[in-house]
């Protein structure tokens, strides 16, 4: 794809701006650790809902939807689909919990909720565990993305590519170690818009290319394909068979761990929740990430898909149509504009990762157990250092990693089976460290032996389902069997966790009899009721906006007004209930 002078300058300006807003943070940013990573807790919600959904668009999305779309039609997209219910699940029992903890980071939490040596060695091994081989995994995969996008855009070889890559790792470490949070959020959101706004153009650019929507129908089913425009997939496919589609429905969304979706909520998505201004503010930006995330984006990235098999039905590399779609009907004067889409989905999702993996080697494992007594601008200078260690040892995961696939496997693997515990351990008292620490072990034991012992591939959907069911059933009956062998918690430790997040009474009778002057409100069955609601919103309104763009305008409007309806029930039950509430 030739690129002008002009596009170049375009290019240039995006990068000067969010420059800009690094500068304009900077200030904020280091008066102290709370400003640096959390924002002062003083964030509204739209801010923080936008920027998880900015994180969640990396510059590999787009690719990766539209090779879902090319290989499996629609139907493709149950493979992140089913992890609505998860995250509607967070929005509804969760959001407010975290919250109200009042920790900075979600692995601060094993030392409010355990004590002792065990609640240390969990947040001590969780920090280093997940800031840098797990967070630099995920990096390492956004970045090969970004290289091979490079690669089909400018027509360089690797290796050119990336250097251009590293230079725009230098760029965001420099705008996140500089501004803290406050930069990241920010930029987050004029990086969404810029993204967005593009890909929406493009995909009506592609659309009216191959004739129009009714072209674009006809033609998939003229090729043999119309079943690509299938919302359900047919559970006889060799792709998703029964047994596979009903682990996805019934297991994956709460049993495995996967950043981003993070059963009861973790990661980046906990962060936002930590940085919110209060309880409301931390609800509302979850279920607007939710519903932008899973049912609003994703039609752009499919039209596009839907018309790169109509255009290149022989394509061995799937996801490269999307780029390919991109140089063939973009108009010409926006490719520079495009180009800094691409850099912002790349540069919103690396800030983040930068932010927060610094959170946890600082704020759980540099001040808990090295030094813990420092200035807050002594542990704002080296959360700035590790944002850039990260970004090195990323860059060498990067340069040694040849498959994205081969990552995210990995990471499904070590994570199957742990989700029980993460969901549990607010609403049980029983559980303790412990049980959380054999989850982990077992959880990577069970799934990397079915793999490596016993032949189990991922790959292969029937072999993916048997290994999560029973890397899940394994996991379980360990955790459960560990927690009643060990004591529980110290009274002190539960009653102070108790009195600080005030859970559930069901679940923690014992300790709530020793604090009865703690206010709980038992609203589990509303909860319930708003998690039902809040996924027949998304999938109603995801579904409804997709019939309507494929002219089943009636079927369309009938799934928007369910979807409304869904939506009225959690506004009127919110407004009825107040924001100071307990979560059941």
């Amino acid at each position: 794809m030739q690129l002008t002078t002009l596009d170049w300058i375009v290019v240039a300006l995006y990068f000067v701006f969010n420059l800009a807003i690094g500068l304009y943070y900077r200030g904020r940013a280091g008066k102290s650790v709370d400003e640096f990573f959390l924002s002062g807790r003083n964030v509204p919600w739209w801010l923080a809902g936008a920027s998880m959904v900015a994180t969640t668009f990396a510059a590999d999305t787009p690719l990766a939807v539209t090779g879902l779309v090319a290989r499996f039609g629609i139907a493709g997209n149950w493979l992140w689909w089913n992890f609505v219910a998860g995250g509607i699940l967070t929005v509804f029992f969760y959001a407010r919990l975290w919250r109200r903890s009042g920790v900075m980071t979600d692995i601060e939490f094993s030392e409010i909720r355990y004590s002792g040596k065990p609640a240390a060695f969990l947040r001590g091994f969780r920090a280093l565990y997940l800031g840098i081989p797990i967070n630099c995994i995920v990096l390492g995969w956004v970045n090969l993305a970004m290289v091979k996008i490079l690669m089909l855009i400018l027509g360089v070889p690797k290796d050119t590519a990336l250097l251009l890559v590293l230079g725009l790792i230098a760029v965001t470490s420099f705008i996140s170690a500089l501004s803290g949070l406050w930069g990241v959020l920010v930029t987050d959101l004029f990086q969404f818009v810029i993204k967005m706004g593009m890909v929406i153009i493009l995909a009506v650019s592609a659309v009216n290319g191959v004739g129009g929507m009714d072209q674009l129908i006809f033609k998939l089913h003229a090729m043999g394909r119309g079943d690509a425009l299938n919302f359900i997939p047919d559970m006889n496919s060799p792709w998703m068979p029964m047994i596979t589609f009903f682990v996805y429905i019934s297991l994956n969304w709460w049993a495995t761990w996967y950043p981003g979706a993070e059963p009861g909520g973790g990661g980046y998505v906990a962060q936002r929740m930590f940085c919110a201004k209060d309880e409301k503010h931390s609800l509302l930006a979850t279920l607007s990430f939710n519903i932008a995330h899973y049912a609003m984006r994703p039609w752009p990235w499919i039209l596009v898909g839907l018309v790169s098999v109509v255009l290149y039905p022989d394509l061995q590399d799937k996801e490269s149509g999307y780029i390919k779609v991109m140089i063939e009907f973009l108009p010409p004067y926006l490719r520079g504009l495009m180009v800094a889409a691409f850099a912002a989905a790349y540069m919103s999702t690396i800030a983040t990762q930068l932010n927060w993996g610094a959170s946890y080697i600082v704020n759980d494992f540099y001040r808990r157990f090295l030094k813990p007594h420092e200035s807050d601008q002594h542990y704002v200078r080296i959360s700035q250092l590790a944002t850039v260690g990260i970004t090195l040892i990323s860059a060498a995961v990067t340069y040694n990693m040849d498959s994205i696939s081969g990552a995210w496997q990995l990471l499904i693997s070590i994570g199957a089976g742990t989700g029980g515990v993460l969901l549990l351990r607010w609403y049980w008292w029983r559980i303790n460290a412990w049980s959380e620490i054999s989850a982990m072990l077992s959880a990577s034991v069970v799934s990397l032996s079915l793999s490596h012992i016993f032949g189990y591939n991922n790959d292969k959907p029937e072999d993916f389902a048997y290994s999560m069911m029973i890397t899940v059933g394994i996991t379980t009956a360990v955790w459960l069997a560990v927690t009643f062998l060990t004591p529980p918690e110290s009274n002190a430790t539960l009653v102070a966790f108790f009195r600080r997040t005030r859970p559930s009474i069901n679940g923690w009778g014992p300790i709530a009899a020793q604090a009865k002057d703690v206010k709980v409100v038992q609203d589990g069955m509303v909860n319930l009721l708003d998690w039902i609601c809040g996924c027949v919103l998304i999938y109603g309104t995801l579904f409804g906006v997709g019939k309507i763009l494929f002219k089943e305008t009636a079927l369309g409007f009938g799934m928007l007004a369910i979807a409304a309806v869904a939506g009225f029930i959690i506004y009127r039950d919110l407004s009825n209930r107040g924001w100071n509430t307990v979560v059941d």
